[in-house]
């Protein structure tokens, strides 16, 4: 069953089973894991929270997932799965401001090179997103999941695959913290106005001014 403690979110415990079940089975790069509804029931879960935990080792090279064939273990440093675990997932933080600084530092950095590396295709993926965003505000809504997806975004345009490795855990570690902040009267509308600043800043290739902006929007995000 999963741990219960309240220091660990359900998805912690979520990886943790999923580190049991490859060991317990012995199951080997290739080899397919237990589908979504499947690890809902024998975890004791729900299906959101086993996505979240699935979706964290995909980003992390550990897992792929084949349409319309079920989910995969992949190899990453001889399968070391509970190292690799340990490293971006599971290791405790000493405390939530140092949770919080990092994710600062990364996401300047992912800013510094968009600025330079960032192409068509990003733009139009960040822009897909949000007008998405803008529906669920309009909707009455908060846009969660597609402020994540816009974050990811700049991090994929850094092209650079380890920040974006880190960085994965690290936002999904701290989604109750988005959440807070994102549902404060008014923030999700003001978000959606600075992502857009920022965005705007980065397609210019202006690194001081898009920098300074997602500085503040992180700031005026608690984060």
């Amino acid at each position: 069953m999963l741990d219960s403690s309240t220091e660990r979110k359900v998805y912690e415990g979520i990886l943790l089973e999923l580190h049991d079940i490859v060991q317990q089975n012995n199951l080997r790069p290739g080899d397919k894991l237990p589908s979504e509804r499947e690890l809902s029931e024998k975890l004791n879960a729900g299906r959101s929270s086993v996505r979240e935990a699935l979706r964290a080792l995909e980003l992390l090279g550990l897992i792929e997932t084949r349409r319309g064939e079920g989910t995969f273990l992949k190899s990453y440093r001889h399968n070391r799965l509970i190292d690799i675990l340990g490293l971006f997932i599971l290791r405790d933080y000493k405390t939530k401001k140092d949770l919080v600084e990092m994710r600062k530092i990364l996401e300047i950095d992912a800013v510094r090179l968009a600025c330079k590396r960032a192409t068509s295709k990003h733009f139009e993926e960040m822009e897909r997103i949000l007008d998405a965003a803008k529906e669920r505000i309009d909707m009455g809504e908060i846009p969660t999941e597609e402020d994540y997806q816009f974050h990811r975004v700049i991090c994929r345009s850094s092209r650079n695959s380890i920040l974006h490795r880190i960085w994965t855990p690290l936002v999904e570690y701290s989604g109750s913290v988005r959440n807070e902040s994102l549902a404060r009267e008014g923030r999700a509308r003001t978000a959606l106005e600075e992502h857009r600043a920022i965005m705007e800043a980065i397609k210019a290739g202006d690194e001081a001014v898009a920098v300074e902006r997602m500085l503040g929007h992180l700031e005026n995000s608690k984060l």
